[in-house]
């Protein structure tokens, strides 16, 4: 019994946010436990390990299949910058992301931000269309005179950095992004909500996009959050969605924003 107790804590001591995202794939797809697979859960999980120097073996083929049934602008350009990932840029997919006079691409700002890190440039105009709608606290919104949160302004902050803008959008950007660090050091997505493990992946990589170091109690949050079979709760109080969570903490730990 003494040797079983062993090998079941060496087990739990080797598990490791990558074995378990790749324990939960099937032929290049990931799902959550219990679940089906789909595009973009994958993408999510070929983004985290990416980021964090591994595999996903067949991800990229899969990807590749189910490119007919994106049908949003945020699915697209999500499912581009995983195959982008994976070595493969495919310019048709980018070709469907679908750019308006006023530098809009796609149904919404939180679109924008998508469509120009998946195509990796901005266009004069898109990044006159960002700047513009800067919120008077520093933030941005998932919608055009949406409420600003920290997710959509961490995504901004990246879509910032590929279109090189600097000086005072980021400053403002940076410092409305840290307002919504709490005292456990975890972010929350809006106000009064509460830390949870993506908003705080998020505002670590939207720091770092903005060339903001991340504050250390940010990564010792998400550190509380790890669970014995690899994966990080959702918070504190729920652990859900645990693929999803650990693919976006795992891009977090690596300090790598995106695209990849």
């Amino acid at each position: 019994m003494g040797g079983l107790a062993a090998l079941a804590a060496a087990v739990v001591l080797a598990a490791s946010p990558v074995s378990f995202l790749q324990s939960h794939a099937a032929g290049g797809a990931y799902a959550e436990p219990g679940g089906t697979t789909d595009a973009l859960l994958s993408s999510w999980a070929v983004l985290g390990l990416h980021a964090a120097g591994a595999d996903s073996a067949g991800s990229l083929a899969y990807l590749r299949s189910q490119e007919p049934s994106l049908r949003t602008s945020n699915d697209i350009a999500l499912v581009a910058l995983a195959e982008q990932a994976l070595g493969a840029r495919n310019d048709d997919l980018l070709a469907r992301l679908q750019m308006r006079p006023t530098g809009q691409i796609g149904e919404t700002l939180n679109s924008t931000f998508w469509g120009v890190l998946a195509l990796g440039r901005s266009t004069p105009a898109t990044t006159r269309f960002l700047l513009a709608h800067q919120a008077k606290s520093g933030g941005w919104s998932w919608f055009v005179r949406g409420q600003p949160d920290s997710n959509d302004t961490a995504a901004a902050l990246e879509a910032l950095r590929v279109a090189d803008v600097h000086g005072r959008p980021v400053a403002r950007g940076v410092a409305f992004l840290r307002s919504f660090q709490n005292r456990d050091g975890g972010f929350e997505l809006t106000r009064r909500r509460g830390s949870d493990a993506q908003s705080t992946a998020w505002a670590i990589q939207g720091l770092v996009a903005a060339g903001a170091k991340p504050p250390r109690s940010a990564f010792a949050y998400l550190a509380r959050l790890k669970r014995e079979d690899g994966s990080y709760r959702y918070s504190a109080r729920y652990a859900t969605t645990p693929v999803w969570v650990t693919a976006q903490v795992l891009a977090a730990l690596a300090k790598k924003p995106f695209p990849l």
